[in-house]
């Protein structure tokens, strides 16, 4: 891996999301490469069309509502990018990545990590200087 930096969500960058606030089970869905799965309470989230859910402990504390249904993430990531292809489980399961892409972490101890492919993150994220 590559040194890793701080980032913050570019002002521009909301997602609109819906708690999933339901008598349910929850329920398991296939995305990134692997098995994911969300947890009665977790959010289901549309970030400009890429649809994922969200664990709502992480959502509750990283995300802020702008208005009904709309949030901006404002708590910062650390990233840095991945030299080869690999995977990361996620607190929603397991993500694949190729070389290039970012490995993305909610925690500066490397914790509730995801990833995020380069071009994507590059438009919704700006280093923090």
């Amino acid at each position: 891996m590559t040194s890793r930096r701080k980032y913050i969500k570019r002002e521009q960058s909301l997602i609109v999301a819906v708690q999933l606030g339901l008598e349910t089970d929850g329920f398991s869905y296939r995305k990134w490469g692997g098995e994911q799965t969300c947890k009665p309470g977790d959010w289901v989230v549309d970030n400009e069309g890429d649809i994922y859910t969200v664990d709502n402990d992480t959502f509750s504390r990283t995300y802020r509502k702008k208005s009904p249904g709309v949030y901006q993430k404002v708590a910062p990531v650390w990233a840095e990018r991945a030299e080869n292809d690999g995977s990361i489980e996620t607190l929603e399961g397991t993500t694949h990545y190729h070389a290039g892409d970012y490995i993305v972490f909610n925690n500066e101890d490397q914790s509730d990590g995801y990833a995020v492919e380069a071009d994507k993150f590059e438009v919704m994220y700006k280093p923090v200087e």
